[in-house]
């Protein structure tokens, strides 16, 4: 397997476990258990920024563009009407 694919492959394996994480975290009552999977869930991300830098440089990836500042205007306002 090419390098590329390997890791395309644990970026997308990364995404998965961190919603698998949120999704235990807003389920779970006991405090220990929800600071850990926090713990975790912040880990995965650091990695996934990493990974996602390495695949970026590399060419691997391609980040969609920036949104415009009108764009970023209007989600604010649309968000802080709700």
């Amino acid at each position: 397997m090419e390098e590329k694919a390997i890791v395309n492959d644990v970026l997308a394996s990364t995404k998965a476990s961190l919603k698998d994480y949120e999704g235990a975290i807003i389920e779970t009552a006991n405090m220990e258990l929800r600071q850990t999977l926090q713990n975790l869930r912040n880990s995965s991300e650091s990695f996934q920024y990493e990974l996602f830098k390495l695949a970026e440089s590399k060419g691997y990836y391609t980040p969609a563009q920036n949104a415009t500042q009108d764009e970023i205007t209007t989600v604010k306002e649309e968000v802080s009407n709700l």
